[in-house]
């Protein structure tokens, strides 16, 4: 390949990585190996500058405005920092500043992982925000970052136009917090805390927004209608006096002062709220930055110092084996401690079977370590040269460590899966999908109230909730009697509820709310299933083999007998309630757009399936009727085109009397 093949390959590979970073909020490298590909660019370009164009990434910020959102041209534009990886490049940025600006002072700053953004003020009121973008342009977010905590939405003190630039981010404690709500939920966990923030600013809806609990920290002025000030220091500290959470930052003069800050700021991380991925050293004087200018996207008076992912060798004492909320099986290598990127790491991940076959990973085996910034702590390789005698291949438990059951893998992937329906180590998950709405839908048991009831040990299975009584509930932190005799009432009138639902609340891998209405409608009661083989499962539309397999296993296990016997004596409802009135609507199929007036779309969707139609979500040559309501959208504008019959809401009721 030669200089130029080369040098288009890399600038299309970063651009492709500029939008799952910028744009998604979905990197698929980390930032080490992303580093590496712009450094690896900046060297071609700088040996052969003839090769430079406009539109390479070393010349512009790596994001873009998003066409959701109203774009905000930046009156100062949000400008990336040259990246520094070393204590020798860090002391040829400063040589170069000191020869121009022999007195240069200097300050240094932890910088944080987050969504960099732009927000004016007018008359000490916020007025508008804006990510960055290109830098040159970015995106409308006013409505979100109303919602951000620590963001004042009115200053004191302050010119009377502002525009501050800061760092939205997710606190690593809220982050925890989110991550484990989605593994309850059996939703994806989200990767890192800067991505979360991202986004979770660039959301459609503010209160998604406010949910997600962002802080902001801020650290530049970018202009003001008043500029008493000559430093940075003395920006940052007025911005401290409006009201502002500021990024902490501390003076040093020389090379030995600054790499100190540097080192200690790396060392120190774990103390700071938000993530970090590195340090700036930045000139404090605000008429020197004036004179030392700009390149194309980066101020020549600042520097961004990288941490690179620590790699330390360490022998594994252990393995272990720990069950999630999900019922996953992970692998844990426990192993003798070892100082990464500011923490002592005892623990390492081993994600998963496959993983450790494909390393060899044993007990006794020396090997290497990382912990890139914040990540868990991950094993890269085994020195076999220092592998002991007499070691053996790991190998994950047939059946769960904390409840017994047997272990299946995903047919899908790698993960292994504890199939108990009764796994403490699942319970505050099987507990809160029990109560869900698509389930069971108990008002008022959210996951902190589940967890209580847990912590508390007044229930140890999601069965066990029909046992509880308000005496005990009330004794809770922040209940009180009257809650407690809400919840007690709301468990009471789910015991109501058709069959469908229970199979739902059961959370029977790949049986979901479709699913469950089409085996309660055809087998119509709990003992019918219980009896049905896989084969006669899979003859009931929609049951593929693999849903049958799924079934069968849950309800051959002894742990799902206990929970439906259980279920029975306490009265909840094992049959269909939901039976075909009659065959008006049979092999009809109905969409449903637009909203109604005088039902929801879940009330007409049950009350055409009592009928024996379908009700689905979305049209096709195969739809019989679409129901239009009020602001009816595409789905009525695809019946036009195709000659499907449209039913006005009331033409619709009309044909179910």
């Amino acid at each position: 390949m030669d200089i130029q093949q080369e040098i288009n390959s890399l600038r299309e590979e970063i651009r492709r990585h500029n939008i799952a970073y910028y744009d998604n909020d979905a990197p698929t490298i980390s930032d080490f190996e992303y580093d590496a590909l712009m450094r690896r660019l900046i060297e071609l370009e700088t040996a052969h500058p003839e090769l430079i164009t406009p539109d390479s990434p070393t010349q512009r910020v790596g994001g873009s405005a998003s066409r959701r959102f109203a774009e905000v041209r930046h009156e100062v534009p949000l400008e990336s920092l040259m990246d520094v990886f070393s204590r020798e490049e860090t002391e040829a940025f400063l040589a170069r500043v000191r020869e121009s600006e022999p007195e240069a002072r200097f300050t240094v700053e932890p910088k944080v992982d987050g969504l960099s953004v732009a927000v004016e003020y007018r008359g000490g009121a916020l007025y508008r925000g804006a990510t960055r973008g290109d830098g040159i342009t970015g995106e409308d977010v006013t409505a979100n970052l109303m919602t951000v905590r620590s963001l004042p939405k009115r200053i004191e003190n302050a010119p009377d136009r502002i525009i501050v630039r800061g760092e939205v981010y997710m606190s690593k404690e809220v982050f925890a917090e989110l991550n484990l709500e989605r593994e309850v939920r059996g939703e994806a966990l989200l990767a890192n805390p800067r991505n979360a923030a991202a986004g979770s600013m660039r959301q459609l809806d503010p209160a998604v927004t406010a949910s997600r609990k962002l802080d902001i920290v801020v650290f530049n002025i970018q202009t003001a209608s008043e500029t008493p000030w000559t430093t940075h220091s003395e920006t940052l500290a007025a911005l401290r006096g409006m009201g502002f959470d500021v990024i902490p930052d501390e003076p040093c003069e020389d090379m030995d002062g600054c790499w100190e800050l540097i080192r200690r700021i790396g060392d120190e991380r774990e103390k700071y709220p938000y993530d970090i991925d590195g340090a700036v050293v930045k000139v404090d004087s605000l008429e020197a930055r004036e004179r030392l200018g700009s390149t194309a996207k980066a101020p020549r008076w600042a520097a961004a110092f990288k941490y690179p992912p620590e790699k330390k060798e360490s022998r594994v004492l252990d393995i272990t084996v720990q069950v999630g909320r999900t019922g996953v099986l992970t692998p844990k290598a426990v192993i003798e401690p070892v100082r990464l990127a500011g923490t002592t790491v005892t623990n390492a991940t081993l994600h998963n079977q496959d993983f450790i076959d494909k390393l060899d990973v044993r007990v006794g085996d020396t090997v290497l370590v990382q912990k890139a910034g914040e990540i868990i702590p991950e094993v890269l390789s085994v020195n076999l040269s220092k592998r002991p005698e007499g070691t053996v291949p790991f190998k994950l438990p047939e059946r769960c460590p904390e409840c017994g059951s047997p272990v299946v893998r995903d047919p899908d992937g790698a993960a292994m899966r504890c199939t108990g329906a009764e796994c403490p180590a699942q319970l505050l998950r099987s507990i809160t999908h029990f109560a869900s709405r698509d389930a069971m839908d108990i008002e008022g048991l959210g996951i902190s109230v589940t967890e209580s009831l847990i912590n508390a040990g007044l229930i140890h299975s999601a069965a066990e909730l029909y046992y509880l009584r308000a005496e005990d509930v009330a004794e809770l932190d922040r209940m009180g009697k009257k809650s407690a005799q809400n919840l007690i009432a709301s468990i009471e009138k789910s015991k109501g509820n058709s069959l469908e639902r229970l199979l739902c609340a059961f959370g029977i891998r790949q049986v979901g709310q479709k699913a469950a209405k089409t085996l309660a409608a055809t087998l119509h009661d709990i003992d019918a299933l219980l009896a049905a083989s896989a084969e006669e499962l899979t003859a009931i539309p929609d049951i593929g083999p693999v849903t049958a397999s799924f079934i069968r296993e849950w309800l051959d296990n002894p742990q799902s007998r206990h929970q439906i016997s259980l279920l029975r004596e306490a009265g909840v409802n094992m049959s269909y309630l939901g039976a075909v009135r009659d065959g008006r609507f049979d092999g009809q199929t109905f969409v449903l757009t637009g909203a109604l007036e005088t039902m929801t779309r879940d009330e007409a969707a049950s009350l055409i399936e009592s009928f024996g139609g379908k009700a689905a979500s979305s049209v096709s040559k195969k739809t019989s009727y679409v129901v239009a309501g009020e602001k009816a959208g595409s789905k009525l504008r695809k019946a036009e085109e195709l000659g499907i019959k449209i039913l006005t809401e009331q033409e619709f009721i009309e044909m179910t009397k």
